[in-house]
């Protein structure tokens, strides 16, 4: 049997010449299984599964890599390779020919005809957000994201969202545009309705475990309330969000309090995780009392997703399934969202 110095020098020399084949892959193999803590072997290897197209493979193996040494910069550049090939290999979406019209696809609100297929996230993606620098973060990410607000530009929420906003004399017509995937901060990325930054927020978030503790997804109704507009945009935040404090502590408080019980309801503030330790009617005491929301600064109310449970797990890996799960959560909280602006 080889000794590890001469796997090594094997394994250096394949990656010297960039060949990454079945040698390559049984020796850097062979040598991560006798010294699991070989940071190169792992990182190489992990090059090897992904040249061969082996992408979940890959994501395994840069975890670990990157569990060793976080600052494994060849790692985190081979994490966003793999993000980016695994969207690369999405199908996409076949569409029946109209009359008159060959090949033509249906226009979706963006003004452009329909994206690509809507993908699910999974593991290799929130590992990715939680390794990847904010901007990074939205660069590899955003493709991924960006089709399932296409796809619920489409959805009849959007349309009365739309028309809610327009009644209150905000323009757009859209619920979301393209390029608003955002960067809430290190492992985390939000996403708000055309012109919702002072407004109440349909907002859809992600979040990684690094370091957020567990990997989740969220959509529900946002409020910023930080001074990090202009006075005037405070004040409208603030204002929005007292109106807020009053609709649930009044008729609607019973049955967001059921709402929360039966669909995975949290609230989340700050820079906090969501508030899952705390029972529907202590989450709903805690936004009608509080006193100071601009030091708070951010704070949300909407359904969870969360990777480490199966059948959320499910859902997400599905981007039917994901898109079905924000359109839901927004066709529930729409009352109360209309009810701010018309207020």
């Amino acid at each position: 049997m080889p000794s590890i110095q001469e796997l090594q020098q094997r394994a250096i020399e394949y990656a010297k010449s960039g060949d990454f084949g079945a040698h390559a892959l049984a020796t850097n193999l062979e040598l991560a299984k006798i010294a699991p803590t070989n940071e190169g072997a792992l990182t190489r290897l992990s090059r090897c599964y992904m040249e061969g197209g082996q992408l979940d493979e890959a994501t395994a193996t840069l975890d670990a890599a990157l569990q060793l040494n976080p600052q494994n910069t060849i790692a985190r550049s081979l994490q966003l390779e793999v993000t980016k090939r695994r969207s690369a290999s999405m199908p996409v979406v076949k569409t029946t020919r109209s009359r008159g019209t060959a090949g033509a696809r249906p226009a979706s609100r963006f003004g452009k005809s329909s994206g690509p297929a809507v993908a699910g996230i999974g593991r290799a993606e929130f590992a990715a957000l939680g390794q990847l620098a904010p901007n990074a973060a939205v660069d590899s990410l955003g493709s991924r994201i960006e089709p399932m607000l296409i796809a619920l530009n489409e959805r009849s929420v959007a349309a009365k969202a739309v028309e809610t906003r327009n009644r209150a004399g905000q323009s757009g017509a859209r619920l979301f545009r393209r390029h608003t995937v955002h960067a809430g901060g290190p492992g985390h990325l939000r996403v708000f309705h055309q012109g919702a930054r002072w407004e109440p927020q349909l907002t859809i978030g992600l979040f990684s475990s690094t370091p957020w503790g567990r990997d989740a997804a969220c959509a529900g109704i946002g409020f910023r309330l930080s001074p990090e507009g202009s006075e005037s945009d405070q004040e409208r935040a603030l204002a929005h969000f007292a109106q807020f404090q009053q609709l649930v502590s009044g008729a609607w408080r019973g049955f967001l309090t059921q709402w929360m019980s039966a669909s995975g309801g949290f609230i989340q503030h700050g820079d906090t995780p969501p508030s899952t330790d705390l029972l529907p009617s202590d989450a709903l005491a805690w936004l009608i009392n509080c006193q100071h929301p601009a030091t708070v600064g951010w704070i949300f109310f909407g359904r969870w997703l969360f990777l480490d449970r199966s059948q959320d797990a499910a859902i997400l890996a599905d981007g039917r399934n994901l898109v079905a799960w924000i359109d839901s959560s927004f066709t529930d909280l729409l009352p109360v969202w209309t009810s701010l602006y018309r207020s």
